[in-house]
């Protein structure tokens, strides 16, 4: 079982026991008292859960988040005075990753409402919103406002909460990846488009490998009267056409969108026999080449053999082929999905003994362990750190900053992925009209699908990684 498993079975767990209780007391009331009072605040009681104790926070909003960045990045005289971030001479060019270390303390009424950071002085004002209750340290995202931040311009003010202490900046100068050649590694259809789609449309030059057709839970489909298997092979087309579609809205070459076609969530069980096919869990498929048809370049993989091997191969045979300076991928400490585990492995382990390696390794999270909201707050707002409990091994955080017109073209893409676009279930239509009606939130303006609010902001956030470059033998054929 892994970490986050681990956590939402506790949290299922405590809230068993939290709901066992509350009906205890109920039952109380209803024997001590009038005997429709248990029943007319059960409604209430459900409302009151859906507002404001459905999120999945496997955290206490008072622990600190740990980030340990070196500390030749730490910019020293720092202060906060009267909302103003006072700064010392500062020499910026303006793409800058700008990070500020604030401790916050919620407000009463920021245990029911989202607290929040607001920022102004910068070119635009912006809000980066945390934890109800948060109580402890966080990590704000200046990106984007270093001219302010250099200038001593920036005023911080709290919504719902209170900014603590003194608080300390830390700057990572990088290469811009949009000038180099740049590969997105993409365990299913749409992760390259929530993650860089901002960093890909604007590349020098990019290629896009999705290595799965993401073809199961694919209930959507069997309404429409196909069998199970059907709907999964369906689905799977679907979703292959488009990872290689959609790119070519941001003018990624047809020739440089790949699919691999190989089977969702069996990366893990590929990855334990790398010599062995693994076949599809819904679709009855043990052969990949109904989702890889499209591709226009041969691979080692187009046996149609959905072995770990063959993964292997077909990566190591693009590498050779598009030689990219920058590999994006899942992030091996903050994405906990298994798909996108093996990715980031099968990647690493496809570069041992290459003559070519990147330059850069960028880490991306479109899941979290412990927080599924985050990042927090609305559409178009930054995106600050993510919760980060304990010491590890992070790399650097490299920010890249997008426009309005970037935003709404990163929004279009992603309501041309399939896997997007179905409604919600009605107890999700509900809990949203609930929490916008007693606690604020806003939902998306470009869909319903949670990934809106979530991967349409003005930051695409990335890790510079340890490059494999100096491990393993060179391969010099």
């Amino acid at each position: 079982m892994n970490r986050k498993q681990a956590l939402l079975k506790r949290h299922r767990r405590n809230k068993r026991i939290g709901l066992l209780v509350a009906l205890l007391a109920l039952l109380a009331l209803g024997v001590l008292g009038p005997w429709w009072l248990p029943v007319a605040m059960l409604p209430l009681l459900w409302i009151a859960h859906e507002a404001w104790l459905a999120d999945h926070l496997f955290y206490a909003p008072g622990d600190d988040y740990v980030y340990d960045f070196p500390q030749a990045a730490e910019v020293t005289g720092v202060s906060l005075v009267s909302g103003r971030l006072q700064v010392p001479a500062l020499h910026v060019q303006g793409d800058e990753t700008l990070v500020l270390q604030v401790s916050l303390r919620a407000s009463w009424l920021g245990r029911l409402f989202d607290p929040a950071v607001r920022l102004r002085g910068a070119a635009q004002d912006d809000l980066q919103v945390f934890e109800r209750g948060v109580h402890g340290v966080r990590y704000l995202n200046l990106s984007g406002c270093a001219q302010a931040v250099a200038a001593s311009e920036l005023q911080l003010s709290g919504r719902f909460c209170r900014l603590l202490g003194q608080p300390r900046l830390w700057l990572f100068r990088q290469a811009d990846a949009r000038e180099q050649r740049v590969m997105v590694i993409a365990p299913h259809a749409d992760d390259a488009e929530l993650a860089a789609y901002g960093l890909y449309s604007q590349a020098k030059d990019t290629w896009i490998v999705t290595l799965t057709a993401g073809e199961i839970e694919a209930e959507h489909y069997q309404r429409m009267g196909l069998a199970a298997a059907e709907a999964a092979r369906l689905k799977g087309r679907l979703r292959a056409w488009d990872s290689l579609a959609v790119p070519r809205w941001a003018g990624v070459p047809e020739a440089q969108c790949v699919q691999l076609g190989y089977f969702c969530l069996q990366l893990p069980s590929m990855r334990q026999h790398p010599d062995q096919p693994v076949a599809s869990r819904e679709a009855e498929l043990a052969d990949t080449r109904l989702f890889r048809q499209l591709n226009t370049l041969a691979l080692p993989g187009d046996d149609g053999v959905p072995s770990w091997n063959n993964l292997l191969a077909d990566l190591r045979a693009l590498l050779r082929e598009a030689r990219p300076q920058v590999i994006v991928l899942p992030h091996p400490v903050l994405d906990p999905h298994p798909d996108h585990v093996c990715a980031q492995q099968a990647v690493l382990q496809a570069l041992q003994g290459l003559e070519w390696q990147p330059e850069t390794l960028l880490g991306y999270a479109n899941h979290l362990h412990d927080n599924d909201r985050w990042p927090m707050g609305d559409s178009g707002a930054g995106v600050a750190l993510p919760p980060v409990m304990q010491t590890q091994v992070m790399g650097q955080p490299y920010s890249l900053s997008l426009g309005t017109a970037l935003q709404h073209d990163k929004a279009m893409a992603l309501g041309m992925m399939h896997d997007l676009q179905p409604r919600l279930p009605l107890k999700r239509r509900l809990r949203r009209l609930i929490q916008r009606c007693l606690t604020g939130r806003r939902a998306s303006p470009y869909g319903e699908n949670e990934f809106f609010r979530k991967a349409v902001r003005r930051h695409e956030l990335f890790w510079v990684l340890e490059s494999p470059a100096h491990s393993g033998d060179i391969d010099r054929e």
